[in-house]
């Protein structure tokens, strides 16, 4: 249960160490009989309904185990990345994503993606270096005077829409949606709570930090706009 990665290695590897022989022994084959089928990626989809089975029994066994289940959860959306990418895997084919989009199992990868976003927010404040830009001392680079904790902020909702973009339903993704507004809405806050302890000395290099992260976070919002 604790390794995923080596069955789906296993079926990365026999998909690209095959590749060669269904294109050049097997396809032409199919081609001669006048089939539309596409020998790669029908061994790709069989191989892959495979792993929706094992899927289907570890999640069960693993659900309530955090570590376990985030590590299945990343080696996973690895996989799905290579599988698309790399062997070119067809989006209408059966995935990984439909497994980990079921109630119990989306659920559950809801609330530990919440959970470690929010220990990464505590430690990111509590971080020394959490007001100072990585780039002060490049100019050109660094206008907007970021503190490294709103840069990290940023990045870290990036990473969760890079991790759920590919989930089958506009609904799942939703959900996905509405934890990063919580989790903007936290961050929020707790920018407003170390505000409160600076308003003595508004033009400090805190408070400062504090308006440049705002800006920053609101400029960058703004950019993502467009992104449906």
């Amino acid at each position: 249960l604790n390794k995923p990665e080596w069955y789906l290695t296993q079926v990365l590897m026999w998909i690209g160490n095959h590749a060669k022989f269904l294109d050049e022994k097997i396809q032409p084959i199919l081609d001669k009989a006048g089939s539309s089928v596409n020998a790669g990626l029908e061994f790709s989809r069989a191989l892959v309904m495979l792993i929706l089975e094992k899927l289907a029994a570890d999640i069960p066994c693993l659900l309530y185990d955090d570590t376990l289940f985030c590590h299945l959860v990343d080696e996973v959306l690895l996989f799905e990345r290579e599988l698309y990418s790399v062997h070119g895997y067809l989006s209408s084919f059966p995935s990984c994503m439909h497994i980990l989009s079921e109630e119990s199992c989306f659920q559950r990868w809801l609330t530990v993606e919440k959970k470690f976003a929010l220990q990464k927010m505590d430690s990111m404040l509590s971080s020394e270096a959490a007001w100072i830009s990585q780039y002060k001392d490049i100019t050109d680079v660094d206008e907007m005077k970021v503190p490294d904790c709103a840069e990290t902020f940023m990045t870290l909702l990036l990473v969760i829409t890079d991790r759920y973009k590919n989930l089958p339903t506009a609904s799942r993704k939703l959900q996905f949606l509405g934890l990063q507004k919580e989790l903007v809405d936290d961050f929020r806050i707790r920018l407003t709570q170390v505000m409160k302890e600076e308003t003595r000395a508004s033009l400090g290099f805190r408070y400062c930090a504090i308006l440049n992260a705002v800006n920053y976070i609101a400029t960058v919002l703004a950019d993502w706009a467009d992104n449906v």
